[in-house]
């Protein structure tokens, strides 16, 4: 497709970006609408772009909670496309071998996927393949104790999956967005009630500093959020689930 075609698309792609202490000036050079949750200090308009929104949110949730917060507010009048963020992504969006992803190449990747009108995307390089436990995973990595109150724990990923559909969790779970950065068309976001979300949102608030790893749960668990896939009480999943 033409590169005109590609950037006409990003009038449909909306950044909605999950901040704490990150320096954001990296927005001015992706280009595109942005919507800021900010959860630290406060932010210096100069460094962001002038079309920016920036809204202050309490920190607690890590990002579930921002993203579900967005989407309840702006569930009426979503964009084509958003694409979720942390305050940071570059460190995930490609191998280790490989040079650091730019700005510009986020920009890139975005328009490609809106163009090719992509449901559904993580941005990080890699999958995670767990367990109802999250395993295998490093969150009793000796280098992150203290970071959180859930470290040395594991990761309920089958119990937030039970949780929020009412429905028997498999045993596995690939995780496509496992670095919470993600595009999500609207209709895979709207292919689930108000209600839904709601529900997602009181789950990470009643565990506000993330002291049984909700939040990481979530990490796991966004595409099958977003998949639209309904998974009735019949529902006896035993693969690994990936939507």
């Amino acid at each position: 497709m033409a590169a005109t075609d590609m950037t006409n698309s990003g009038t449909d792609v909306q950044l909605v970006v999950a901040r704490y202490r990150e320096d954001l000036s990296w927005l001015r050079e992706v280009g595109l609408p942005c919507v800021v949750y900010n959860k630290g200090p406060e932010l210096d308009p100069a460094t962001l772009p002038q079309e920016a929104t920036v809204i202050a949110l309490p920190n607690l949730g890590r990002e579930a909670h921002t993203y579900l917060t967005h989407i309840l507010a702006r569930y009426d009048r979503l964009p084509r496309f958003t694409a979720f963020v942390q305050g940071n992504p570059f460190a995930h969006l490609a191998p280790p071998e490989e040079p650091t992803a730019t700005p510009e190449g986020l920009r890139q990747r975005l328009l490609e996927l809106a163009a090719k009108d992509t449901p559904f995307a993580g941005l990080a390089w890699f999958r995670l393949r767990c367990d109802g436990l999250g395993r295998p995973h490093d969150l009793a990595d000796p280098a992150k104790e203290g970071r959180w109150k859930g470290w040395g724990k594991d990761i309920p990923v089958g119990k937030t999956f039970e949780a929020l559909f009412s429905a028997p969790a498999p045993r596995e779970f690939i995780a496509r967005a496992s670095t919470g950065n993600m595009l999500v068309r609207s209709d895979r976001i709207l292919a689930r009630p108000q209600a839904f979300y709601q529900r997602a949102l009181d789950l990470v608030l009643a565990d506000p500093d993330d002291a049984d790893n909700t939040g990481h749960a979530f990490e796991r668990l966004w595409q099958v959020i977003f998949s639209g896939a309904d998974f009735g009480a019949d529902s006896t999943a035993t693969g690994p689930l990936s939507i």
